[in-house]
């Protein structure tokens, strides 16, 4: 019965792990997509971070990643960049490959 126990624990500790770990991947890619639409829109090194923080806020609005790419494309536009929802997402998918990367280096 103990071992039966102990694998559980196990299973629970990596399920949380994993959780975790895909939580701080999708923090690390909103913040390197603000840092992108950033650079786009002009922002100073300031703005930049600042604004980088207002996306990875974003994501917390509602499940999934419709609020972050709709944050992005109406601040992008607003800002006069020219830029559409294929674009976003590209970038989105490309930052999130570049985030995984850095976060399971971490590992």
């Amino acid at each position: 019965m103990t071992s039966f126990q102990d694998r559980e624990r196990g299973e629970e500790a990596k399920f949380a792990h994993d959780e975790e770990l895909e939580f701080r991947i999708h923090a690390r890619r909103n913040r390197l997509l603000g840092t992108w639409a950033a650079e786009r829109m002009g922002l100073s090194p300031a703005e930049t971070e600042a604004y980088a923080k207002s996306v990875v806020q974003a994501d917390f609005e509602e499940a999934g990643d419709e609020d972050v790419v709709r944050k992005l494309l109406g601040d992008l536009i607003s800002a006069g960049v020219d830029a559409d929802e294929a674009e976003v997402r590209t970038a989105m998918k490309a930052k999130e490959a570049e985030a995984r990367r850095a976060m399971i280096g971490q590992v």
